[in-house]
């Protein structure tokens, strides 16, 4: 595992995207007037015959995209992610009931965009997506992740969900790290293994090195904690989160989104399915947010370092 900084992940969404585009020429890319934000700029100025700019249409970019992936193509349609899930009904029949090799990317996802504000936080878009039958949904921690997420998603047939931040994340992925579709990815586990962890900290997109340094830190008080990163949120690992349980004490799930159908729903519906008598802590967002820096927002909403350790070690009865 790696610590260092990095871009963010719709940075390395867009490189990627670009790179394939030269291998791939079914690739098509779909804007709704926000191109330099979802960073497929790249892609549109190499391959600007295969590049769709439909304005601020988030309904008819998804309908073309549809009509584009029945007729053969690789639609990747791009736009904020709370803009993009809020046409629900348009992808719920267009996207999900034809199956169509649609390729959804909502950028700028949760609080962790920062001085934007709760109008543009896509906050509910991971419930949404879930609730689609056959609809993957992704979330990457980093950039490294985000490069081998992307092109797994364009190389499988059928619809995808990838959510992306808009501010930049630390690595927490080495150079030999190999992404693996559906199976939790233990991003940290102490040096001597307990009988019993003190917790495992299952948390997914930016907030996964906050929950390294929750762990490190305890650590270094004498608490045992494992971190893994769910970066397949649908269909979820359903034996990785029991195993998990298996050697812990307890569960906490740490998300940049709603607690209603996000990450902590996925893992206690998991949790029930296998009968683990584990107790669950839920750190996410129970409101809207308000403007301000991610640190700040991270901080005040309960998804910093500091309050992950202490749900961590938090009494429950």
């Amino acid at each position: 595992m790696a610590s260092a900084a990095s871009g963010a992940t719709r940075d390395a969404f867009g490189e990627k995207l670009a790179e394939l585009g030269s291998t791939e020429p079914r690739l098509v890319v779909l804007d709704a007037d926000l191109g330099g934000s979802t960073r497929t700029t790249a892609f549109m100025k190499k391959f600007p015959e295969r590049h769709f700019e439909v304005g601020i249409a988030e309904q008819n970019l998804i309908g073309i995209s549809a009509g584009m992936a029945l007729a053969g193509k690789i639609p990747v349609a791009t736009s904020f992610a709370c803009f993009l899930t809020g046409r629900l009904e348009v992808i719920r029949v267009a996207v999900a009931y034809n199956q169509a090799n649609v390729k959804l990317v909502g950028t700028h996802a949760g609080i962790g965009i920062g001085d934007d504000g709760p109008s543009q936080m896509g906050l509910e878009d991971i419930a949404a997506m879930r609730a689609l039958p056959g609809m993957t949904v992704l979330q990457p921690a980093d950039g490294p992740e985000t490069h081998q997420a992307v092109e797994w998603m364009v190389r499988h047939r059928g619809p995808v969900y990838l959510r992306l931040t808009r501010q930049n994340v630390e690595r927490v992925h080495g150079d030999d790290y190999r992404w693996r579709y559906g199976k939790l990815d233990c991003l940290w586990k102490p040096a001597q293994t307990p009988p019993k962890h003190q917790a495992a900290v299952l948390a997914t997109g930016g907030v996964c090195a906050n929950a390294v340094q929750a762990a490190k830190d305890l650590e270094a008080r004498g608490f045992k904690v494992q971190v893994y990163n769910v970066h397949t949120l649908q269909p979820i690992d359903v034996a990785g989160v029991a195993a998990a349980a298996a050697s812990s004490t307890r569960i906490v799930t740490v998300e940049d989104h709603n607690l209603a159908g996000g990450l902590g729903s996925a893992v206690a519906e998991a949790l029930a399915e296998r009968g683990c008598g584990v107790a669950q802590v839920r750190l996410g967002l129970g409101d809207f947010a308000e403007s301000g820096t991610t640190e700040e927002l991270y901080d005040k909403y309960g998804l910093s370092a500091r309050h992950i350790a202490e749900a961590c070690l938090r009494n429950i009865d």
